[in-house]
């Protein structure tokens, strides 16, 4: 996908045939066997997966040309603003910065030094104002120091990175034959990736820009024809890109402008030794940016090996892990056989209230199926949309229920990030989440833009027990009800511990789950 294929949308995002290269794209190992077989390179990568032949570059014996990173001009506006209106205005959107020469935040796009042809496009687009993570976002981005931004899902964080990145790639030379990306965006999984190709070529065709997005599960022929002609902009998920790298079809030696997008996401799913490999590929006077929705120490540790000198640091929301605060939260402790007819019982109460589009989560893709069927045979219109769907079957299962068509899709967790359907009213866990983060993620679904949603959790205590405690502190962060067979659950898990969320992932340590029949 590149470009001239924007019309396309969001469809080509999802592959096609079974997730074969669900090794490349989801951390599960990789080819056949993958770190079990010739044992590990020096990232930890298992020697057989797509880049574990990589070397790292020696940039101390190239010779670098120098390019230019700071673009941040303050308005006079923004000079003259006093500090504490400026610390009111970060109190009252709950902002919290730090760093070394903060710039101050801009409080509308005519404050925030962005060229005429941006600025257009914004306009276009319809926007008002920026949103809290942009307004002090873009300041930070554009002054060509490293940035941490972390806003809950749904908060403006795309164009956070995209617009200076275009700005950015529009002040270095011209391509040359030969030459790599000059911007870089990984993300992890090929949902969110397509959905960050649409935004940048949005507002980046207007400045001419070649734009490519590489992931697995397609096949790889127009994704290397689009490298090989060159382009400005390059968006991938980590496993096929080191695949392309390894060939030979491309090279980062341009990249100046690197982003990690959902960077909890990723180490997630097991991709920090693709990420170290990747990186090693890319100058190390680049300018980083890690975006994301949650901030867990083992993030904290990787960001401090790639943004290790006078970063610049942007928190929108609760230090705690926090919903959007226009979802009203429901969450029914049930049993496992409660679930289907307590589902039916949920869309007629709720559904026909919002009278929108409803999102719901499985776990499996056998029970995403399932009840796809089971609820058109009780007279609902859905469709499910899952990672053994072949290509053209998602994406008519994708327009049915943007164009509305199909009120209900029932999904698997590569709808969790990275679908972006305005109008879904209604996200419903049948299967409640493996971590509290999806879950915030899952709900972020609804409530965007500062419209209002609901968001129906079913609890099966036998399975999710041990996440009780920190769902009602979401729910208490959140305002929200919390059942009192909950907080009972909660205090009976009180002092124990799940299966930790992050593995140790030093040399290879880290193994992540397996497919298991889900997405």
């Amino acid at each position: 996908m590149y470009g001239r294929d924007r019309d396309r949308g969001y469809g080509g995002g999802y592959g096609g045939g079974r997730d074969r290269d669900r090794g490349r794209d989801r951390g599960y190992g990789g080819r056949q066997g993958g770190g079990r077989q010739g044992g590990r390179n020096e990232f930890g990568m298992g020697m057989g997966q797509p880049g574990a032949g990589l070397k790292p570059i020696d940039w101390e014996r190239l010779k670098l040309e120098k390019f230019e990173k700071h673009f941040f001009f303050e308005h006079p506006a923004v000079k003259a603003r006093s500090q504490a209106d400026v610390d009111e205005w970060l109190k009252k959107h709950v902002c919290v910065v730090s760093g070394n020469e903060i710039p101050k935040p801009v409080f509308n796009f005519n404050e925030a030094s962005l060229p005429d042809y941006i600025l257009s496009e914004i306009a276009r687009a319809g926007f008002v104002s920026p949103t809290p993570i942009q307004s002090v976002g873009w300041p930070m981005a554009l002054t060509g120091r490293d940035v941490v931004g972390i806003a809950k899902t749904g908060s403006g964080k795309t164009l956070g990175f995209i617009i200076p990145a275009i700005i950015h790639i529009n002040a270095q030379p011209l391509l040359k034959s030969g030459d790599g990306p000059i911007a870089l965006i990984v993300a992890p999984t090929r949902e969110l990736a397509c959905q960050i190709e649409q935004e940048c070529v949005q507002f980046g065709s207007s400045s001419g820009l070649k734009i490519a997005c590489v992931y697995g599960g397609v096949p790889k022929r127009k994704q290397e024809t689009a490298l090989r002609n060159g382009i400005e902009i390059l968006i991938c998920t980590p496993g096929r890109l080191l695949d392309f790298l390894e060939r030979g079809t491309t090279n980062l030696k341009r990249v100046t402008y690197l982003v990690f997008d959902e960077a909890d996401r990723m180490l997630d799913m097991g991709f920090e030794p693709q990420i170290r490999s990747l990186v090693s590929q890319i100058r190390p006077d680049r300018q980083v940016l890690m975006w994301s929705a949650t901030w867990p120490k083992e993030v904290q540790s990787l960001a401090s090996d790639f943004l290790p000198n006078d970063l610049l640091m942007v928190r929108v929301g609760s230090h705690e892990t926090q919903a959007c605060d226009t979802i009203t939260q429901v969450v029914r402790c049930v049993s496992k056989f409660d679930k289907e007819n307590l589902l039916n019982e949920s869309l007629r109460t709720y559904v026909q209230q919002y009278n929108g589009k409803v999102l719901v989560f499985t776990a499996t893709k056998r029970m995403c199926d399932q009840l796809a069927r089971g609820l058109c045979r009780a007279g609902w219109f859905a469709s499910s949309i899952h990672g053994d769907k072949r290509q053209e079957e998602r994406d008519r299962v994708l327009a049915s229920f943007k164009d509305g068509q199909c009120s209900i899709m029932i999904a698997t967790d590569v709808a969790s990030r990275g679908i972006h359907v305005n109008d879904i009213t209604c996200v419903v866990n049948y299967d409640f989440p493996g971590n509290i983060e999806d879950y915030v993620h899952r709900i972020g679904r609804t409530g965007r833009a500062g419209k209002t949603g609901i968001a129906i959790s079913f609890f099966d205590a036998s399975v999710d027990g041990r996440k009780a405690g920190k769902l009602v502190k979401i729910l208490e962060n959140s305002k929200q009800e919390v059942p009192a067979d909950l907080r009972q659950i909660a205090s009976q898990n009180q002092g124990t511990h799940g299966r930790r969320r992050y593995k140790d992932r030093s040399r290879g340590g880290y193994k992540p789950y397996s497919g298991g029949g889900r997405y």
